[in-house]
């Protein structure tokens, strides 16, 4: 039946009819096997063709010359073995009614001469990119020249593979460099106003247009406004508009506000939980109404209202949901179906993002089938035959088993000690900044009360509790406590960062945070002292503070802390901790050398990790079948767990998650899945 759903209605784009109004704009996985977008890239962005999405636009960015070298695993089509690839991606798409295109780029002076074939970053200028830390060589006339050559060649071979257009890359790149003037130190015809800055960019689309033809595809993503001193204006964006359009070259604009080269300003390019949500949206709906052109652009539209509301308002022609589908990759499909509350929402947590811009490959932290859909499932199939679950703990772990398991068709039983479910998740959204993970969670409650999910909260399972219910499999999901232990005195003397966080203990006026874990608690502990007007001083025996944050996340702890009194000192270690009085003081050494110090403070608070919460596990081990043992290779390759060891024990015994060891969210979440989507 025909829809009124705004986010339902079909778009033209030139020849190509969009079946709704919702894409997933360009990004950049590192999934590529070799610079190519092979099995794993493909499985990706077909699963999102599969949920419903119009277009997908593949890669952030995919590279042009072998003098951009990549920084984030990048797609390379500068390489004719790209075509095929592309070519079967692409067939795969449009077999579920999924346009696909892909963003080429030359990324200038963001990335590193120490990658691909060790040659210099180029840009119109020397000046430095702080992510990447390189020195570009100022461009000559023939580099521009073979650049330009590089576009068109790859533009062509996109276009033998039969993509449905390209988009351009002209934000934090080379390309918008040329158009700034702070980072334009060429000659004419290169620089000069504001038609001489454009001069590069409108000999690579004539250059495209000249090998690809006037019926493909070509937009450009731009920003018309990068916020910065000697930069683009808005004035000079609107302009930039105007002329793309003018030159008839171009067929839609994907519009960005901001720049990208520190993580304070890609934060606010691609806003983290916390932040505000769709904080460009108006700034991309006032293009759209000067310039005239297509317009896409996404930037923190998680949710479908917002999304909704882009399209009605007339401030966007297609909106992007680029994390939402990370987190989510059925959202079309669960609107047309009537199932929005169905849909996994998307937490902002950025997970993704910062693994990416940390050289790893972008995982969801609440969807581990996502970059895993080769063999973990984002639908779950019904077991042949149903049986008697009981997990113990509702962590994020827990719940991750009761869902799935529960989907699967079994009988699902659920103890937890607290009144909540939650786990560490909880603990983490009494932040008032990082509210938004308790959604992990609710989702999950919500799907296990679809699927009749017992809970028995404010339950201190015994192993007696549990075998009353002859279970067939026991999943302990129980967690772990801090650790506040590694030192050679005075543990008794210390807090945990959990106990600053949850109010159990006040804090400080003066107190030495000790971070050995380098994960969130120890700066989520620090605002709350620092905001209760105490003095900090963060320590960690590391070269770098908080590496398990990473960048995007790290911003708004920065923005929070920075102007209080807190300070930060890396490669020292907390030895011990004794009373001196009414104070304590804390014996400082280091492991680079034979050094030690003493602070007076009136508080430690230590940030060590988890030790497991086992003693259930360890009762119940004994008299199951297997003895607790997992088949890794069963694990990994994706079968059931056969192992019986103990041919009088009654039920099979895993544990997930902190139980096992501490680590994080996306791992208690990817145990759970991996093991329980095969009982």
């Amino acid at each position: 039946m025909p829809s009124n759903d705004p986010l339902l209605q079909p778009y033209r784009l030139k020849h190509l009819t969009l079946k709704n109004r919702i894409m997933t704009t360009s990004h950049e996985p590192a999934y590529p096997e070799d610079g190519l977008p092979k099995d794993r890239y493909r499985g990706y962005h077909v699963e999102r063709a599969r949920g419903g999405i119009a277009m997908t636009m593949t890669a952030g960015s995919a590279l042009v010359s072998r003098d951009s070298p990549p920084a984030f695993n990048n797609i390379l089509a500068w390489k004719d073995e790209v075509v095929p690839w592309m070519a079967k991606l692409v067939d795969e798409c449009h077999a579920e009614g999924c346009a696909v295109m892909i963003q080429l780029t030359h990324l200038g002076w963001r990335t590193g001469w120490n990658r691909g074939d060790w040659l210099p970053a180029v840009a119109p200028s020397g000046m430095r990119e702080p992510a990447h830390r390189a020195f570009p060589k100022v461009l000559e006339d023939w580099d521009i020249a073979r650049i330009i050559r590089d576009y068109a060649a790859a533009a062509e071979r996109m276009q033998a593979a039969g993509l449905d257009g390209i988009e351009l890359e002209a934000y934090g790149h080379l390309m918008d460099a040329f158009w700034a003037p702070r980072q334009n130190a060429l000659e004419s015809p290169w620089n000069g106003d504001l038609e001489a800055r454009m001069k590069f960019s409108l000999d690579v689309l004539a250059a495209i247009r000249e090998k690809t033809g006037p019926e493909f595809i070509v937009g450009l993503r731009y920003t018309a406004d990068d916020l910065a001193d000697g930069g683009i204006t808005v004035e000079d964006g609107l302009a930039i508009g105007h002329r793309l359009k003018a030159s008839g070259m171009v067929d839609f604009l994907n519009v960005i506000r901001g720049r990208v080269e520190t993580d304070p300003a890609l934060t606010d390019v691609i806003p983290v939980q916390g932040m505000k949500s769709a904080p460009h949206l108006d700034f991309a709906g006032r293009v759209r109404a000067e310039v005239g052109l297509p317009t896409f652009h996404a930037a923190r539209i998680p949710d479908v209202a917002t999304a909704r509301h882009a399209v009605a308002a007339g401030l966007l022609d297609m909106v992007g949901m680029t994390r939402a589908h990370i987190a989510e990759p059925h959202i079309v499909k669960k609107i047309m179906a009537g199932r929005e509350e169905d849909i996994r929402p998307c937490v902002g947590a950025t997970y993704c993002l910062d693994r990416i811009y940390q050289g790893g490959e972008a995982l969801c932290i609440h969807n581990a089938a996502t970059g895993r859909e080769l063999t973990m499932p984002h639908v779950i199939e019904k077991a042949e035959k149903p049986r008697r679950v009981v997990i113990v703990g509702a962590g994020p772990g827990g719940l991750e088993a009761a869902r799935v398991a529960a989907a699967r068709g079994h009988n699902v039983t659920v103890f937890e000690a607290a009144s909540q479910p939650g786990g560490q998740v909880r603990l983490t959204a009494l932040s008032p900044r990082r509210r938004e993970m308790i959604g992990i969670i609710d989702w999950r409650m919500a799907q296990c009360a679809a699927r009749g999910v017992e809970f028995r909260f404010d339950t201190w399972a015994e192993g007696d509790d549990v075998l009353a219910l002859e279970p067939e499999v026991v999943i302990v999901a129980t967690g772990g406590l801090p650790d506040t232990g590694g030192l050679e005195a005075g543990e008794d003397l210390v807090v945990s960062a959990w106990d600053i966080i949850a109010g159990d203990v006040k804090p400080g006026a003066n107190v030495l945070i000790y971070d050995d874990a380098g994960d969130h608690p120890a700066l989520q502990a620090a605002e709350v002292i620092a905001a209760a007007g105490g003095s900090v001083e963060v320590m960690t025996r590391d070269r770098t503070f908080a590496p398990e944050i990473m960048g995007m996340n790290l911003v708004p702890y920065m923005r929070s802390l920075q102007g209080k009194a807190v300070k930060f000192t890396v490669t020292y270690r907390l030895k011990a901790v004794e009373k001196a009085g009414n104070a304590l003081s804390a014996l400082i050494g280091s492991d680079y050398g034979a050094v030690e110090e003493r602070r007076s403070v009136d508080q430690v608070v230590v940030n060590h990790g988890t030790v497991p919460l086992d003693e259930l596990y360890q009762e119940l081990r004994p008299r199951s079948s297997n003895l607790g043992e997992v088949d890794y290779e069963a694990l990994i390759e994706g079968r059931p767990q056969t192992v019986r060891s103990n041919p009088e024990g009654t039920f099979q015994l895993f544990r997930i998650g902190d139980a096992v060891s501490a680590r994080n969210t996306h791992a208690a979440i990817y145990d759970a899945l991996r093991l329980v989507k095969d009982l």
